[in-house]
């Protein structure tokens, strides 16, 4: 990889770990799409190295929210929606590991992810432009909340997305949240299903190559961003929150359909 290369992993990581902050997606879901359309490394050391920027990020975040007494987490629901999270990690990076073996072109398990990921953000900008008129719920029971969390896991995992659009649905839906509370209860949920789902990696010994320079950069810029994003949002309103969501979920589904082109 030449130096320019470098810089575009660093500014990639930096700013989509600045709107993840910001919109509570954690990140992945953006940087994962567009280092896959560069296609200069394979599909599971992006991955891996999305899901180690979104941890970066998600782990800033949270424990500066819980520092300065900001946070929104309720731990009732919170906790067991990241504990699911966390089982959900575990689970779903097996399945992208046995998708991965059982393909004999690995490139075709990123068109996989890219479908599924255009799929799902596409259900959630249909939701999160009629949410006005979806009635919502407040889940609190304690089963209910670990599911819910597993699902999540499952999802953010497999894609290698750290957790993406469909954790703020699933928020605002389950659990009445408004966006800023969805947004910190995100980050919350991303930083348990993505430690586990290291923690994995690392044990089954299944980490894929790349080069340690590129780790310490997108570790470094996903953390830059957390304290960028951070700041952002506390300026701004719900409403343009909303907007910038709205955005960036037509952008990722334009990636995902290049990248299922790409790698079909």
């Amino acid at each position: 990889m030449g130096a320019g290369l470098y810089v575009i992993f660093l500014l990639v990581s930096f700013g989509a770990s600045v709107v993840g902050a910001i919109c509570g997606i954690g990140g992945g879901v953006l940087i994962k799409p567009l280092l896959d359309a560069f296609g200069v490394l394979s599909v599971a050391s992006i991955s891996f190295l999305s899901g180690c920027t979104v941890l970066s990020m998600s782990c800033y975040s949270v424990l500066k929210t819980r520092t300065s007494g900001e946070s929104l987490v309720d731990g009732r629901t919170g906790t067991p929606l990241a504990v699911g999270a966390a089982i959900g990690g575990v689970v779903g990076k097996m399945m992208f590991q046995y998708l991965s073996n059982l393909s004999p072109d690995k490139e075709q398990v990123g068109a996989i992810q890219a479908a599924c990921l255009l799929v799902i953000t596409f259900g959630t900008m249909l939701y999160t432009l009629k949410k006005d008129r979806i009635k919502t719920h407040q889940v609190t029971n304690l089963t209910a909340c670990i599911l819910i969390g597993l699902v999540l896991g499952i999802c953010s995992s497999f894609l290698g997305i750290g957790g993406g659009p469909i954790n703020l649905v699933v928020l605002f839906f389950f659990f009445s949240m408004d966006t800023k509370t969805a947004a910190q209860n995100s980050l919350y949920i991303i930083l348990f299903s993505q430690i586990t789902s290291l923690i994995n990696t690392l044990v089954t010994r299944t980490v894929p190559e790349f080069g340690f320079g590129l780790l310490v950069l997108m570790v470094g810029g996903g953390i830059l961003g957390g304290v960028a994003g951070r700041s952002i949002n506390k300026k701004i309103d719900g409403d343009t929150v909303n907007k910038l969501f709205i955005g960036l979920m037509l952008l990722i589904m334009l990636i995902c359909v290049y990248n299922m082109i790409r790698l079909m």
